[in-house]
């Protein structure tokens, strides 16, 4: 029975003896709860100024740069608009001219962003028109465009 006690006193006794510690100031110098090992203020610890520190300006690095590359893109996004209008206007005005040249006249009402070379000012009923060949034009507005209207003959 003693043979049997010995291996039940040690199984007991080791968990005790790593959880307890020796203290200065404890009665019979002996604490089972040690103090605590982290020192606030280690770089690494969780509640240290410097790690709260790294973390919040890690944090802002990241939030100011995705926002900065998304209005970035907004920027570009508004540049490319208006390039993109004139390329279109000036297709559309190359396309007209070429249809003119193979049709010989444009069609009345339609619109030129601009006037073919010698052109002559006539006005009739007080509304101004410039005269290219055998067709009329007159100046209107597109939005904020102005273009000349194909018109009959006043």
């Amino acid at each position: 029975m003693i043979k049997s006690l010995k291996p039940i006193a040690l199984a007991l006794s080791l968990p005790a003896l790593l959880l307890a510690d020796l203290a200065s100031d404890a009665p019979l110098r002996l604490a089972l709860v040690r103090d605590a090992a982290a020192v606030v203020g280690a770089p690494m610890t969780p509640v240290s100024a410097a790690g709260v520190a790294r973390r919040t300006t890690a944090r802002t690095v990241a939030a100011t740069s995705a926002a900065a590359s998304s209005s970035a893109t907004a920027q570009q996004q508004q540049a490319t608009a208006p390039q993109q209008q004139a390329t279109a206007q000036q297709q559309a005005a190359v396309s007209q001219k070429q249809a003119q040249a193979a049709a010989g006249a444009p069609a009345v009402g339609s619109t030129v962003p601009a006037l073919p070379a010698g052109c002559t000012k006539t006005q009739k009923g007080g509304v101004e028109y410039q005269k290219c060949g055998d067709v009329y034009y007159r100046a209107g507005f597109q939005g904020d465009n102005l273009v000349y209207v194909v018109s009959p003959a006043p």
